[in-house]
């Protein structure tokens, strides 16, 4: 049975976007200071009036100290030069908003980025410990729950000591389910008693929260394909999604991070954390462009409800108007 939206959820859910964006756009702050504001100088200020090389090389340099990655900095100059020999851009100002449309063309996502909300769904989220991998599965139960879906949660971190109490508390104040496990219990075994919870319950999305063990590549490969199997297996009607949680504080380990999971697990999405207060929130573009997987949640505050689905058309607003 569908569930409809409440009378008026429209209208708070607009009014959320306009209250989220705002927040995403402060906390963009040193970001901006860091990209917009560095590039801005280099459009308009450093005595380039034409376009040049040297024009360029500078522009090349600032947009890689803004942690746009080097791989992704390149690929939008060499467009951006295309476009300057094509439509006979002359001066160092007009190409801003070329540049720009450049990231946002970078940015676009798949159609079907966010078709597992049909349900059901099962999404895999991964990470190094300390990213707020833990802490995301239960803003995303939270938020996923407030929009009327059933959402169970599944404690398949094992490894870590008090992860199952932890993911407890957030499963208790986000209102769902959680179906866990003991320290050092088989995590395949969890995810199995959860998925067959799911589907008995008809549970419109299940979040398993899963180790993250970079250190030893083998074992978490062989663990997270056992699990991809027992969800093929046993839910084969249900959407299987593999999230990557990445700390944007650390600028471009995140994305070697990233890189690391999706070589282990083919990765769907990436959920970015701690982007307020930041000056390295360019890895928004990198991670997305070097590694062709979509941002899909995005973190700007500590708060429950501060976790939102990704706007690529928004977070450049944000970043450069």
């Amino acid at each position: 049975m569908m569930i409809r939206p409440r009378a008026g959820m429209e209208n708070d859910m607009a009014e959320e976007n306009k209250g989220f964006f705002s927040k995403l756009k402060d906390g963009l702050k040193k970001t901006r200071s860091s990209i917009t504001d560095n590039m801005d100088q280099v459009f308009n200020t450093y005595g380039y009036e034409k376009v040049s090389e040297d024009f360029l090389d500078e522009l090349e340099e600032t947009m890689i100290m803004g942690d746009i990655g080097v791989q992704t900095t390149e690929d939008l100059l060499d467009d951006l030069r295309q476009k300057v020999k094509d439509e006979r851009i002359k001066y160092c100002p007009d190409c801003r908003q070329e540049l720009i449309l450049g990231i946002r063309n970078k940015m676009k996502q798949p159609p079907y980025a966010y078709d597992f909300e049909k349900g059901p769904a099962v999404v895999l989220v991964t990470g190094v410990n300390g990213v707020g991998k833990t802490t995301t599965v239960g803003k995303l139960a939270y938020k996923y729950k407030s929009e009327g879906k059933r959402v169970l949660i599944a404690s398949a971190d094992t490894f870590r000591a008090a992860a199952n109490e932890q993911l407890t508390e957030w499963a208790n104040r986000a209102g769902v389910d959680i179906i866990g496990g003991s320290e050092g219990a088989d995590p395949a075994a969890v995810v199995y008693d959860a998925v067959q919870a799911a589907r008995a319950r008809k549970t419109d999305i299940l979040f398993v929260d899963t180790a993250g063990r970079l250190h030893n590549k083998k074992n978490l490969m062989a663990e997270l394909n056992k699990i991809d199997r027992i969800v093929t297996r046993e839910y084969p009607e249900s959407y299987l999604e593999s999230w990557v949680v990445l700390d944007a504080t650390t600028g471009q380990n995140a994305v070697f991070q990233a890189r690391e999971f999706n070589s282990v697990t083919d990765l769907t999405g990436i959920v970015l954390t701690k982007m307020d207060g930041t000056s390295k929130g360019g890895i928004a573009i990198a991670v997305q462009a070097e590694l062709g997987v979509p941002v899909k949640f995005i973190g700007v505050g500590e708060g429950i409800d501060d976790l939102q689905r990704f706007n690529p058309d928004e977070f450049v607003d944000a970043l450069f108007y």
